[in-house]
């Protein structure tokens, strides 16, 4: 068993992983620390960790210098820690160390979470003992020790910073935009931490690549082993293709697979991308194709990604709170053919609105800005559509209502982050259809 017998080990942060990753070292003979700044009241689940673990919060972490490992939560920038840290591992770093099984790792700047949570739903209905871990809010740490036949993980930038020898059997990269340029600094730096799911492959390796997307083309020349594209823009020599409302599997010798799309529940361009990019990896893994396709009238993807969350007077009200970037806002407004009253808005990330505006000017009839960014994206977009700025999503619901006719779309795409307003997407993705739900009392509001 991967052990760490005597070895001081510091954990920095106690959000989920850093809790996970205590506990795991702990078990495994470390002496653990485990820090965070807030105090302890501040931190769900501080109580849960075992009392051999020493707890330092409400304070500066402590000096990285001092321990022989350093793991820190994703949260944490580099800057806190690397300088005089000795060795660094994230928690999926550590998983890798521990796990005995093949991992199938999901990367990209959108879909991520959809992605990994649909290959685990083909394995499982191809037969293979799946789970999912990692970014989607399952400690990746939860996977080791379970009786399974693959892990499929989605990892962050962040969390691939924090890696040092994690090598994936098939790494999966979906799309690389701009994103997070106020953690990493340029868009450069940002791209390298997502082509580090490759640095470690070797030649009996595989990474599932999107050829539609030019960034993550280009890093076919990375690839040490064997490199799968897949698109959704017309046929390849070999790899995973969307045909109508197929997908087409061709391997090197030719020979060619189609699998019906049919009961397909996910809406959006983007979730038939993150549809081929998964049927493609669990072919590239060896599974059944069509035993596996059956999982797809099932799957019925995940909250606050072009969620439906009602209907008033013919006008509906998508939630799409994990659009956090321009490049994810741009694919949800692409992905509705009505018109559109949009709410953006939120937390800053140094990220380029240009193309987000130039797009909304063509496709949106009226945008509703809040948070941080508001006047930013107001510069971005002119005078081409009518823009109204407003205090706080609940204020951005009522003036929606007021602003959609029947036939229009309601679509909460903010193409920022939420800490300016709110804990996380989540937490601004339900206080969204609160309020859509709330105007049941006098708008007739049918719920979905």
């Amino acid at each position: 068993m991967f052990n760490l017998d005597g070895q001081k080990v510091l954990i920095l942060g106690l959000g989920m992983s850093g809790r996970s990753a205590a506990g795991f070292c702990e078990a495994r003979g470390a002496r653990v620390v485990a820090a965070d700044e807030r105090p302890g009241e501040d931190i769900p689940g501080i109580d849960e960790l075992d009392a051999g673990i020493e707890r330092r919060l409400d304070q500066t972490f402590p000096d990285p210098g001092a321990f022989d490992l350093v793991v820190p939560s994703p949260g944490v920038p580099p800057a806190r820690y690397k300088e005089r840290a000795h060795r660094i591992w994230g928690d999926v770093e550590l998983a890798w160390h521990a796990l005995s099984i093949p991992v199938i790792a999901v990367t990209g700047t959108n879909g991520k979470s959809t992605t990994t949570l649909l290959i685990e739903a083909l394995l499982r209905r191809a037969g293979y003992r799946a789970r999912a871990g990692g970014n989607i809010g399952e400690p990746v740490l939860s996977l080791v020790g379970e009786a399974l036949d693959v892990a499929v993980i989605e990892v962050s930038s962040f969390q691939l910073e924090t890696t040092d020898a994690f090598r994936p059997q098939i790494a999966v990269v979906l799309n690389i935009t701009p994103d997070h340029l106020d953690r990493h600094g340029s868009f450069e730096a940002y791209r390298s931490a997502k082509a580090r799911i490759l640095m470690n492959q070797q030649d009996d390796d595989i990474a599932v690549l999107n050829h539609d997307d030019p960034v993550v083309a280009a890093l076919a020349d990375r690839v040490r082993g064997r490199a799968i594209p897949f698109r959704t823009a017309g046929p390849l020599k070999s790899g995973g293709w969307l045909d109508l409302d197929s997908v087409v599997l061709r391997n090197d010798a030719g020979e060619t697979d189609r699998v019906s799309l049919d009961g397909l529940k996910l809406r959006g361009i983007h979730n038939l991308e993150n549809t081929v990019a998964a049927i493609t990896a669990v072919w590239a893994f060896g599974a059944d194709p069509q035993k596996a396709a059956r999982a797809l009238a099932d799957f019925d993807g995940l909250s606050h990604r072009m969620e439906r969350v009602g209907e008033t007077g013919g006008v509906t009200w998508i939630n799409d709170s994990k659009a956090t970037n321009p490049g994810a806002a741009m694919r949800s407004i692409e992905s509705i053919d009505a018109p559109l009253v949009w709410i953006a808005g939120g937390r800053d990330k140094d990220l380029d609105f240009g193309a987000l505006a130039d797009l909304a000017s063509r496709r949106v009839r009226a945008a509703i800005l809040l948070g941080e960014t508001r006047a930013k994206l107001a510069d971005a977009l002119g005078d081409r559509i009518a823009i109204e700025s407003v205090e706080s999503l609940d204020e951005a619901v009522r003036r929606a209502a007021t602003l959609a006719r029947s036939g229009d779309v309601v679509l909460l795409a903010p193409a920022c982050a939420s800490q300016d307003q709110f804990r996380d997407f989540e937490e601004r993705g339900d206080r969204f259809r609160a309020a859509v739900h709330a105007l049941a009392n006098h708008a007739g509001i049918r719920k979905s």
